[in-house]
């Protein structure tokens, strides 16, 4: 049974932990449910939209949605198994970690304790079942583990402008992009790019163009074998050492150490 078609399962018990093990659809349309997800990206990338902003979930991280937040969750790579839990709610006022969005990065520990729940896929886990004490603990130690949010953020917007704007960015990641080059594309002044950027993305150009760097980075080191020094020239960065700073300053962990994990 895929994501889409356990949605309904997943509200039966509200005092339950429902489970679920799998390689997920590509994409799971806007929807909310009853309680708290935990889920870790095991082997891929995701994608949570919620509003007009999109989270990005590298492999080896996980993410919690709290209840009733109505999101949109793809999947970026085939291979990735989404590995989720839908946490009873009746505890979320205890912590504030349970009432925000988060994406995480995975310790050893949360995996081995993540992996365990497989003994459960497909089935709600309640008192009456043994060892539901573990999965107590399991949400228990989330909040401790929220040591640093990743930062990764794509805002979208419906102006027509900025959208052409954002798909030339994309287009051209190689290049040696400027506020001032790419005002002269759009025939701008750089002054209204600026403030295109602030108020319909809320970032600065060059925050934007950081972060889609990064993100398709993150798809290169995931989606292929080849060198970091050919990812970072394809995604803009002259330097192998340049690329390898900003990579670390958005995931926490050298490129290296990224595509190892």
């Amino acid at each position: 049974m895929g994501l889409i078609a356990s949605l309904p399962e997943i509200e039966k018990q509200k005092a339950s932990v429902f489970v679920m093990h799998e390689k997920s659809e590509k994409l799971i349309p806007l929807h909310k449910h009853s309680k708290g997800q935990l889920s870790y990206v095991e082997g891929g990338i995701a994608y949570i939209t919620c509003g007009n902003r999109t989270y990005v979930v590298p492999a080896r991280h996980f993410f919690w949605i709290p209840r009733g937040m109505e999101h949109i969750l793809r999947i970026g790579y085939s291979a990735t198994v989404l590995r989720s839990l839908y946490f009873y709610a009746h505890d979320d006022a205890s912590n504030a970690f349970y009432g925000k969005l988060g994406i995480y990065p995975a310790s050893d520990l949360l995996i081995a304790m993540i992996n365990y729940t497989e003994r459960w896929d497909g089935r709600h886990v309640s008192r009456k079942d043994d060892n539901f004490e573990f999965l107590i603990a399991l949400k228990k130690i989330l909040p401790q583990l929220d040591t640093q949010a990743l930062p990764i953020i794509l805002p979208t917007t419906g102006n027509e402008q900025m959208q052409r704007i954002i798909h030339y960015l994309e287009k051209h990641l190689g290049e040696r992009l400027t506020i001032a080059g790419v005002s002269s594309r759009f025939n701008i002044s750089e002054r209204t790019l600026s403030r295109l950027f602030q108020g319909t993305l809320q970032m600065t150009f060059l925050q934007y163009l950081k972060t889609i760097r990064m993100v398709k980075a993150i798809e290169l080191i995931l989606k292929t074998q080849r060198s970091m020094g050919d990812i970072a020239f394809e995604v803009g960065y002259e330097s192998l050492s340049s690329f390898s700073d900003a990579f670390r300053e958005f995931t926490h962990v050298r490129p290296s150490e990224f595509r190892r994990s």
